[in-house]
């Protein structure tokens, strides 16, 4: 109990339990996206031989795992951080330090390309605006909301979730009446059994692709500290809101495959068009006027993704910071609003820097899409371990569950390790760099404190 009591008592800050059940899943389903799918629907497609449909039930499946080992760690340590307090409570601090500086990747990046996906859609409206201006606008209005408090925050986001899920339903039923009418372009199961022969080797290699939709259910877990329900409440968030976007993922994109125009094999052959595919989708079986409604719900929702991963990404400094692995200022919690203002404005800084540059670019949304998922991959390998480290070999609750504790734990790590090998060359490399960094700011950390005479306690924490 000594890691988990230290962790506890650590630090400057504290932040305000304001956050109800429904805010948590808002903030879950907004990182997420309800609509996730659509940029990546014509890759999928291609990649799983159009069997899209059962891909997504699939990927539910596979990060069920480690939804299931958050919601075990969330009521071990309810402290901002995430998966960076739990793998330092469940593994150490070296681990939590690691654990956190990947998710950290992944905490910044990942609302830099939200914010870019959000100003190429302005741009398409408003040519005449140039997508980083929309870009650098879109952060300086999500970060003006998220200083103002994390109350008034989910309220806002709120109103913009609830928007997305019209659009969605809007979709869903144009699509319904579609087929009603004219029938499906295809068999109405080969959005789970694909075109031709079934082969699970392509199934597998889109669940890679496609687990990156959920990346930021688990930013839920960074509110713990801020729920008003304490860590019950927290965990059974996470675990709905995974189950709640799985079934709109699901759902909208076998309707699209069923109603797509477009063959699976012409779709492979042509990548530069599968980025389209929805809207084009869209577009020819129900009008230009869906297309668009899609389109617009997707430029405000993506700013608005990026609102709920830089908030994360705050907490996540914050609770660095607190710990003193990162710089001390950023552990303050303002007064008046009772967020982590300087963390927040950090974290807002470097992803207007990254998403300017690469909305600059024209390569730019290739490039920061390729390198996003390995972060969180890693610190989700880390998260399952956390789980056998504190329950299996700490006894930190007593006798451990075998399959709560071990076997779930490590099936979910053996998907996460899958998914990063499966994962871009480019994307395995800017991880494997970042992770070196990290381990020279440990190293450098560990020989001050062996300095200060407090190298060894903080080695066998």
């Amino acid at each position: 109990m000594g890691s988990l009591r230290r962790a506890e008592e650590a630090g400057a800050g504290s932040l305000r339990r304001t956050l109800t059940f429904r805010d948590l899943l808002v903030y879950g389903l907004l990182f997420i996206a309800p609509m996730a799918p659509v940029g990546i629907f014509g890759t999928l497609q291609a990649k799983s031989h159009g069997a899209v449909a059962l891909v997504y039930v699939v990927a539910t499946v596979a990060m069920a795992f480690t939804a299931y080992s958050y919601a075990q760690m969330v009521r071990v340590a309810p402290r901002a951080g995430s998966v960076y307090t739990y793998a330092r409570v469940g593994l150490g601090r070296g681990a939590g330090f690691v654990a956190g500086w990947m998710a950290m990747l992944d905490y910044l990046l990942i609302p830099a390309v939200a914010y870019l996906f959000s100003g190429i859609a302005l741009h398409t409206l408003v040519p005449s605006v140039h997508p980083w201006v929309w870009t650098a606008l879109a952060v300086l209005v999500t970060t003006l909301l998220n200083l103002w408090g994390v109350r008034t925050a989910a309220r806002v986001g709120f109103a913009v979730l609830a928007m997305e899920i019209v659009v969605l339903a809007v979709f869903v039923v144009a699509a319904v009446c579609v087929l009603a009418a004219h029938g499906a372009q295809r068999g109405w199961a080969v959005p789970f059994t694909g075109e031709g022969a079934f082969s699970p080797g392509a199934v597998l290699s889109a669940v890679s692709v496609a687990v990156l939709s959920y990346l930021g259910f688990d930013a839920i877990a960074s509110f713990a500290e801020e729920s008003a329900g304490g860590a019950g409440r927290v965990a059974r968030a996470v675990l709905t809101c995974l189950v709640v976007a799985g079934v709109l993922f699901a759902v909208q994109t076998y309707l699209a495959a069923l109603l797509t125009p477009v063959p699976t094999a012409e779709l492979a052959a042509r990548p530069g068009e599968q980025g389209d595919a929805f809207y084009v989708t869209a577009d020819a079986a129900v009008g230009a006027w869906l297309q668009k409604l899609v389109a617009a719900s997707k430029a405000i929702g993506a700013a608005f993704a990026a609102l709920a991963g830089q908030a994360a990404a705050g907490r996540l400094l914050f609770a660095m910071a607190r710990d003193r692995r990162l710089l001390g200022a950023m552990s303050q919690v303002d007064e008046g609003s009772g967020v982590p203002r300087r963390a927040l404005l950090g974290a807002a800084a470097v992803t207007l820097v990254a998403a300017v540059w690469a909305a600059r670019r024209e390569d730019g949304l290739d490039q920061l899409s390729s390198v996003v998922n390995v972060g969180a991959l890693t610190a989700f390998a880390l998260l399952h371990a956390s789980v056998i480290g504190w329950f299996g070999i700490r006894a930190g609750a007593g006798a451990p569950d075998p399959l709560r504790h071990v076997v779930v734990p490590l099936l979910g790590l053996a998907v996460v390790v899958a998914v990063i090998v499966a994962a871009s060359p480019t994307a395995q490399m800017v991880g494997g760099i970042w992770l070196v960094v990290g381990l020279v700011v440990l190293a450098v950390q560990y020989v001050r404190r062996a300095g200060a005479g407090g190298g060894a306690a903080g080695a066998a924490d």
